[in-house]
């Protein structure tokens, strides 16, 4: 199904290829959701819903595609640039998302009270994280297709590779808190919290690191690119699954073995043509799993339970998203900005580029099945999905008439 919608929006609509796949993803759900509405006899709806619910997104994303798209991801990114700019990148990565987070929850509070749904605090702080860390998967592939600034390429990329692992940490311990689900039912503390934090954090990168390294290590004592490709292959579904046994962040270890493997294993550990077979097949790897992903996009429409409230509520944070990237994005940049350089026209590029994605379905597709999830997950499709499609269609215009 993939192939045959690339190729109907490579022949006709010469969209950019992940947006294309959920724009027909979508009007196929559509047609679909339209065409029970006349002809209900034909139980079409309930018989895709049926097919839908026995794959399970969440855990297909999470545990099984995540690790290989950002390693993928992590491999083409240039370590030096995002060294330069890492003051930017990290304070983007930790205290935007933290900041994101909390005028998001604050104001979905509010928002939701209005519609009548009074979704709880906690709660409201969980779509905040979840929602706010840009995804690097959409983010990456949007940038494939745009002309951006080398320097400011490099922020967006960096920032999108770690405020992921960084959101799903976050969204851990909130889901935590919102659930009461402490050691022994206890209230977590905020000094627990903080442990945990810096724990699963921290953890991720020295994992990542590790198995780096021991990966670069083997792969330098040969010179056989079959083998080094399935070296690569076995570091990703490897640590991925130790990280996950560990309780440390999976993503953030995959992002750091990216890293150094695409950086100092491409250059120290492989001959030329090693290089090429393993970039490529990377590559092509990459590009399957992304037209999965966006295609599963566009047909979880049929996992919403939507009332006309919840509707109201998915447009309305639309703009609420937007303003608290906006402000995120803007408070560490002008703090940073005696300090460092920022590419003029950074801060609506920063904000208008930050594409939300699968990963943020996925986070509110894990949540305890109930009237406050199908709330949650109503408000976060309606921001991806205007994020990849309207933002993403856009952004290199945003580029255009921003950078100088």
């Amino acid at each position: 199904m993939a192939a045959a919608c690339g190729w109907v929006n490579h022949r006709w609509f010469r969209l950019p290829h992940t947006i294309g796949l959920v724009l027909i993803a979508l009007g196929v759900s559509f047609a679909a959701l339209l065409l029970d509405a006349v002809a209900p006899a034909l139980r079409l709806e309930s018989t895709v819903r049926d097919t839908l619910t026995q794959v399970d997104f969440h855990d297909t994303l999470m545990t099984g595609m995540l690790g290989f798209l950002l390693f993928a991801g992590a491999l083409h990114v240039d370590l030096a640039h995002l060294v330069s700019r890492c003051w930017a990148i990290s304070t983007l990565a930790t205290v935007g998302i933290l900041l994101s987070t909390g005028l998001v929850g604050a104001a979905t509070y509010l928002l939701t009270g209005l519609a009548g749904l009074d979704l709880p605090l906690p709660y409201c702080f969980v779509f905040g994280a979840l929602i706010s860390p840009t995804d690097p998967i959409a983010v990456l592939a949007i940038l494939k297709k745009t002309t951006v600034p080398e320097t400011l390429e490099a922020k967006i990329a960096g920032e999108s590779l770690f405020n992921d692992g960084v959101g799903v940490v976050l969204f851990s311990i909130l889901v935590v808190v919102a659930t009461g689900g402490g050691e022994h039912g206890a209230t977590p503390t905020a000094g627990g919290i903080a442990r945990l934090f810096l724990t699963e954090a921290g953890g991720g990168v020295v994992l990542g690191l590790a198995a780096g390294y021991v990966a670069y290590r083997a792969m330098r004592a040969i010179d056989e690119h079959n083998l080094e490709v399935l070296i690569t292959l076995a570091l990703v579904m490897g640590t991925y699954a130790l990280a996950l046994q560990l309780h440390l962040s999976g993503p953030i270890a995959m992002v750091v073995a990216g890293l150094f493997i695409g950086n100092h294993g491409t250059q120290f550990a492989m001959s030329a043509g090693t290089r090429d077979h393993v970039e490529k097949f990377w590559s092509l790897l990459d590009e399957i799993l992304n037209s999965l992903l966006f295609l599963a996009i566009g047909f979880e429409v049929f996992a919403l339970t939507l009332t006309p409230a919840m509707l109201w509520v998915a447009a309305a944070a639309i703009p609420l998203v937007l303003t608290a990237r906006f402000i995120s994005v803007s408070l560490p940049i002008l703090t940073l900005r005696p300090w460092q350089d920022f590419t003029p026209g950074a801060i609506p590029v920063l904000t208008w580029g930050g594409l939300r994605g699968g990963i943020s379905v996925a986070l509110a597709l894990s949540l305890p099945s109930s009237p406050l999830r199908d709330t949650i997950l109503a408000a976060t499709y309606g921001v991806v999905v205007f994020s990849i499609v309207v933002q993403g269609l856009t952004i290199e215009r945003v580029v255009r008439a921003t950078v100088k």
